[in-house]
């Protein structure tokens, strides 16, 4: 269903929740109504976990000047998000076998309750208001007749995160497990998953590889980009090896999937900030070509984009649009003859995505208002 948040009246609680933290919201048409709470995750104690989201939920509920019609809100998977049922026991070790987390908060709260994964919200909130509608204005804005429906989240720090958004709806899958990139292979090891490529640990241990340090010694990422800027004392090499090689394996992740979704593309994630490191070689490996006896074969059909690029923003706009006269008749039609997407960085910011999505996914399942 189409999705006007912006102007929508009802109020939704909103949650982030990590493996550390848990960040309590509200939302009424696409605007946060307070600053955010903020309670300890206790991700080994599945009594004061839960105990904790019930408080913050509660402290929110406290704040609003309307009772909430809904609450929705990430959380780390492994899990049965249309259930509710959540049984990540990697960073949430508490919730190992299951826990119906979904059912408690109705029970307690006597209003619907979604859960998704952060991937799955960040891009949505994208597709619904920041990076898929700014680049349709953009075309619409440029007289070009091309649109797109169709978008590919992907979240960089911790983790390689993921999300898919077609036609305005959220691709869940049938076992909650649509968009997990971070499971594709790594091209450079190609027996390691992508994420041990295009993460934060990933970063650090390139950087101590290159540099000559234990991994224990290596600096956070922040720093590490810092370094390779040359606006910090360290080895700028190793730096800029780092956030090269991050940038390929997140870019041939990238280009497997969209062999598969054939959408644009908004990254986001605590490592995007360093995309003046990683963003050529990201791109490169989108648009790179397999070597097939000789001749070369593109790795995706279409043509990748850096929306954030001036001059590539400006030829993707323009597109190659053509006139073709219809065979046996008199009629002639045009079209765009330059197959292509675009690959941008977060319009709305990592966290806000993830709460605006949350949003507009508790409004797409409540339907119109009564």
């Amino acid at each position: 269903m189409s999705i006007d948040a912006s102007s929508d009246p009802r109020i939704v609680m909103t949650l982030d929740a990590g493996g550390t933290n848990l960040k309590f919201s509200a939302i009424r048409s696409n605007r946060l109504l307070l600053d955010p709470i903020f309670l300890p995750a206790a991700p080994a104690d599945l009594d004061a976990s839960l105990d904790n989201i019930i408080e913050g939920f509660r402290r929110v509920r406290a704040l609003l000047p309307d009772p909430p019609a809904a609450v929705s809100f990430a959380f780390p998977g492994p899990a049965d998000y249309p259930s509710g049922v959540v049984f990540n026991e990697n960073n949430l070790p508490a919730f190992r076998g299951g826990v119906a987390l979904g059912p408690m908060l109705e029970d307690v709260f006597g209003i619907p309750v979604f859960l998704n994964n952060d991937g799955d919200l960040f891009a949505y909130g994208e597709a619904i208001s920041g990076f898929l509608p700014e680049v349709n204005r953009r075309l619409a804005e440029a007289g070009s007749p091309k649109r797109y429906a169709n978008l590919l989240g992907i979240t960089l720090g911790t983790g390689l995160g993921g999300g898919i958004v077609r036609n305005g709806e959220l691709f869940i899958g049938d076992n909650s497990m649509a968009g997990e990139v971070w499971l594709l292979r790594n091209k450079l090891a190609p027996d390691w998953n992508a994420e041990e490529g295009a993460s934060i640990r990933a970063v650090r241990r390139v950087y101590g590889e290159v540099a000559g340090a234990a991994f224990e010694e290596t600096p956070e990422p922040k720093e590490i980009f810092e370094i390779g800027m040359g606006r910090a004392p360290g080895n700028a090499e190793a730096a800029r090896e780092a956030f090269r090689r991050m940038g390929e394996v997140a870019g041939d992740a990238i280009a497997q999937a969209l062999t598969l979704v054939d959408a644009l593309v908004v990254i986001g994630g605590g490592l995007s900030g360093a995309a003046p490191l990683f963003f050529p070689a990201l791109l490169d490996a989108v648009n790179g070509v397999f070597a097939r006896d000789g001749s070369p074969l593109r790795r995706v059909v279409f043509q990748a984009f850096h929306f954030d690029d001036p001059s590539q923003q400006a030829a993707f706009l323009r597109g190659e649009p053509r006139e073709l006269p219809v065979p046996r008749s008199n009629r002639k039609v045009r079209y765009d003859a330059l197959q292509r997407t675009a690959i941008g960085l977060t319009r709305l910011g990592t966290s806000e995505a993830v709460s605006l999505g949350a949003y507009a996914f508790a409004l797409s399942r409540l339907g119109p208002i009564a």
